[in-house]
């Protein structure tokens, strides 16, 4: 790998925001489709499935992991609550904060009404006579599933497209500056919230391949993966119909160099190809297949972050 991969004048922000951005897309993703596989299949029976209880883990801990990721990369993560309570509108990352303390909210609350029963059994063993009050309110947030779960879903997509806003907020550089990458972010992020759900829920709750919820989430691998695909189309035909030094990003990123093989090699090959082959070369639909495709999409979607941080930023306008 050549020296000035990681390393070059024009590199502003380096791998733990590619990782950030990761996490941020599976907690929107995972959300985004157990959201949806409650209101399609589960019903009154969410809080027993596996899929539920995955997203229970990677909704609020990918979001909080990032989070600590971004404050300890700051040049002084000790003023990390001025970014939490200073709101800035004119600011990316401001209204980015913003977003996630809504969502985060809104997150836990819609998780509370899904497990009420767990959480009071759970308070009544830890703390036995205390905060009864609580399992009251608990019970009664399903009742207003009509308005927690859209607002949600809207919080959900609007984190997934954030992850791309933030980079195509940096102007001087004419591969990010790109009104493509906030959907190719977001559908990416779906597609990793669909594999991560699939993983956690197949391996730390047992949940059966052939279940209805691990189908329902499995029917919208391919279509996510094609769009996907779509997209990069459009985001590098973009470059190639622009100005001058958008040719030269273009070139600069998939004509040659390490970040070149990354995208075809990791992004396009292990992230798109694999798992369209797979899902079709493999017989069955055991747990070993999944765990397989999920695995290389993930493989592939962190490398598409890393792939356009760093290749995005060795071009300048």
């Amino acid at each position: 790998m050549p020296a000035d991969s990681f390393h070059f004048p024009s590199l502003v922000w380096d791998w733990p925001i590619a990782i950030y951005l990761f996490l941020l897309g599976i907690s929107a993703g995972s959300v985004t489709f157990a959201v949806l596989l409650k209101q399609k299949v589960l019903g009154d029976k969410a809080s027993q499935s596996g899929v539920l209880k995955a997203t229970a883990i990677l909704g609020p801990a990918s979001v909080v992991l990032g989070l600590l990721i971004l404050i300890f990369h700051l040049s002084r993560p000790w003023t990390f609550w001025k970014l939490m309570f200073h709101y800035q509108f004119d600011s990316v990352m401001s209204m980015g904060v913003m977003l996630f303390q809504v969502y985060m909210a809104v997150l836990f609350v819609w998780l509370g009404g899904v497990f009420a029963s767990e959480l009071a059994w759970l308070r009544e063993r830890l703390l036995p006579g205390r905060f009864g009050w609580v399992d009251g309110l608990l019970a009664r947030i399903p009742g207003f599933d009509k308005i927690v779960e859209p607002l949600l879903l809207l919080l959900a997509v609007l984190l997934g497209a954030y992850t791309g806003f933030l980079l195509s907020a940096l102007k001087s550089y004419p591969m990010l500056n790109n009104p493509v990458l906030p959907v190719l972010f977001l559908v990416s992020g779906l597609s990793s919230g669909v594999a991560s759900c699939i993983l956690v829920s197949t391996t730390l709750f047992k949940t059966r391949a052939h279940s209805d919820e691990i189908q329902f989430l499995h029917r919208f691998e391919t279509p996510l993966v094609l769009i996907e695909a779509l997209l990069l189309l459009c985001f590098f035909t973009g470059l190639w119909f622009g100005d001058g030094q958008k040719m030269v990003a273009l070139i600069s990123a998939i004509g040659g160099g390490f970040w070149s093989q990354v995208f075809w090699f990791g992004v396009v090959g292990v992230g798109l190809i694999a798992p369209l082959l797979l899902g079709r070369l493999l017989p069955g639909h055991g747990r070993g297949k999944l765990l397989l495709i999920c695995g290389c999409s993930l493989t592939g979607i962190l490398l598409l972050r890393y792939f356009i941080l760093y290749a995005g930023q060795m071009t300048v306008a």
